[in-house]
């Protein structure tokens, strides 16, 4: 491919939308896309809007106009754009860290008579943790699973910790050091084949990277929605679980709130569940944590995750031809195959914490990751080529200085 970033930028055609995010006209160099999305101009807009109009104007209508069924609206519209689901298994609310426990508690519980949880050492800190809180809380053991750092999860690696006393694996689809992309199709059919669930870590994939939760067969789901879905600091994370949990009364959420009752407004004395992916719901979901993620769904419905895919690719192998010419003594620390990379790629040198600091400093925002490694995250709507090379050649004057 050509390492010329004005002729990148000019082919690209998705480039023209870099403009409808707030920032992107500045000198500021942004490679930290996949820990905080650029926000849309038009969340701006709507917030605005929301507080004027729906929340000043409507006040406590606004709960029967449109914000009390806005998790499952939102979360099936996020559903058909970007998770390869069909209506009625998503939910929007709450943060990861709660939907992961509520989605872990639920699939354990769902499995009585088997003790054991599978997730590997190099996941997110919060999978592992809630992995090992809920191991603890229910007298579960958690088997380890010993991953390539550079790399992720393999149906090898998988394969040789499963067992019959398997009641739930936990995967991350996109690792957040190394980028690796899981084969999560394939995985699923091997922890079904041990009698387990599995539960997807979407947080680097989801927005970014196909996703076809129905067609693989995947149990549970959980992702956040502030990095490549741009809803905002702090924005509410979404949870999957497959209508045929669902349907079967399966999953049954640990966290009973009166939103995921059947009857709320009946406030009786005892909890039923809803029907559906409501029951995930527990208490009053964030309304105004959603209104970014709904502009970065109408946008998603128009440009298309295949489109982003491609850009992705684009930017990732530009990343990697620009570190392999300029950047010698790093080393290349995320899949050189694009089809087993998301949307980041993670270089990795002994200065790299210090480099951090310096780029920081000077208005260029990559993101450190312990214990040595620089990461990329290029998100494709938001970030240019020239951006690319901007970052990496600063990269370089910091590790000669």
């Amino acid at each position: 491919m050509t390492l010329d970033a004005t002729a990148l930028d000019a082919a690209d055609p998705l480039a023209t939308l870099r403009d409808l995010f707030v920032g992107a006209d500045t000198s500021l160099v942004y490679l930290d896309g996949n820990s905080l999305g650029r926000p849309l101009r038009a969340t701006a807009d709507r917030i605005g809007a929301f507080v004027a109009e729906e929340w000043g104007g409507r006040l406590i209508r606004g709960w029967d106009e449109r914000w009390f069924d806005l998790p499952l609206v939102l979360g099936d519209r996020l559903a058909a754009v970007a998770l390869g689901a069909a209506p009625g298994q998503t939910a929007v609310g709450d943060s990861t860290t709660v939907l992961l426990y509520k989605l872990v508690r639920a699939a354990v519980a769902a499995h009585p008579g088997r003790s054991e949880i599978v997730v590997d050492r190099d996941n997110f800190p919060t999978d592992r943790y809630i992995v090992e809180g809920v191991a603890h809380e229910c007298g579960l053991t958690v088997r380890w699973l010993d991953v390539d750092p550079d790399g992720g999860v393999t149906l090898d690696g998988l394969a040789a910790v499963l067992g019959p006393q398997t009641a739930l694996v936990v995967v991350s689809h996109v690792a957040y050091k190394s980028g690796w992309m899981a084969d999560i199709e394939a995985l699923t059919r091997l922890t079904h084949d041990a009698g387990a669930w599995i539960l997807v870590d979407l947080c680097h994939s989801s927005g970014v990277v196909p996703v076809e939760l129905d067609e693989w067969q995947v149990d549970l789901a959980v992702g956040c929605t502030y990095k490549y879905l741009n809803g905002g600091p702090g924005s509410p994370a979404f949870g999957y679980v497959a209508q045929r949990h669902l349907t079967a009364d399966a999953f049954v959420q640990p966290i009973q709130g009166w939103m995921g009752a059947a009857d709320p407004f009946t406030m009786g004395p005892t909890y039923a569940p809803a029907t559906g992916i409501r029951r995930l719901i527990s208490g009053t979901p964030p309304i105004i944590g959603m209104l970014g993620l709904e502009d970065m769904v109408d946008l998603l419905e128009v440009v298309g995750i295949p489109a982003l895919r491609d850009k992705s690719v684009a930017l990732t192998e530009y990343a990697a031809a620009l570190i392999d010419r300029d950047l010698p003594d790093v080393r290349f620390a995320s899949p050189r195959d694009p089809a087993q990379r998301g949307g980041h790629v993670t270089i990795a040198h002994p200065q790299m914490r210090a480099v951090t600091a310096e780029l920081w400093a000077e208005d260029v925002l990559p993101d450190f990751r312990e214990p040595d490694g620089l990461r990329l995250g290029l998100s494709p709507l938001s970030t240019s080529f020239a951006e690319v090379e901007a970052g990496i050649s600063a990269i370089a004057a910091a590790l000669r200085r």
